[in-house]
């Protein structure tokens, strides 16, 4: 499933001249790894940065702590911030980006498996908000599996 989404992705933003980066948190890193599973992926995909604590969000993003006290890591606001400064930081066109909650316990008072992610364009940012059910392992592959595919409808729809 995920190499057609990034086939898919592959194709559209190189047809596009589009580039991409992802800051990712909850998803470590696995939303860069699909991306690079695809031969040429080079053509269009520039950057991945895993900000999973507070500080890295705060440090190599730019995010002010007046977001975090407002709206907690884990929220739609948190993961647009993310994905606005990471675009703006990279110099590409799509930025991606999730934060969330992969348990096992319960974190500022949300639920396991809910994340949030964000792709933000030149024309605005859209957020998604997701409640995944499984393993911590899983909940991270769904999150990286919809993140990928809300690249896809946003530049599919661009």
């Amino acid at each position: 499933m995920h190499r057609k989404t990034v086939g898919h992705i592959s194709r559209i933003f190189t047809a596009k001249g589009l580039s991409l980066s992802a800051a990712e948190s909850c998803t470590g890193g696995l939303i860069c790894h699909l991306l690079t599973t695809v031969p040429g992926a080079s053509r269009f995909f520039r950057a991945g940065v895993v900000a999973y604590s507070t500080a890295a969000k705060k440090s190599i993003l730019g995010i002010g702590q007046k977001v975090f006290s407002a709206y907690g890591m884990v929220s739609g606001e948190t993961a647009r911030h993310m994905a606005e400064k990471m675009r703006l930081l990279t110099k590409t066109d799509i930025a991606v980006s999730t934060t969330g909650n992969l348990g096992p316990d319960v974190l500022e008072g949300k639920p396991k498996g809910l994340v949030y992610m964000a792709v933000s364009t030149r024309s605005g940012t859209v957020i998604k908000k997701y409640l995944f059910k499984g393993t911590r392992g899983q909940i991270k592959e769904k999150a990286a599996r919809a993140a990928l595919a809300l690249i896809a409808e946003v530049v599919g729809n661009d």
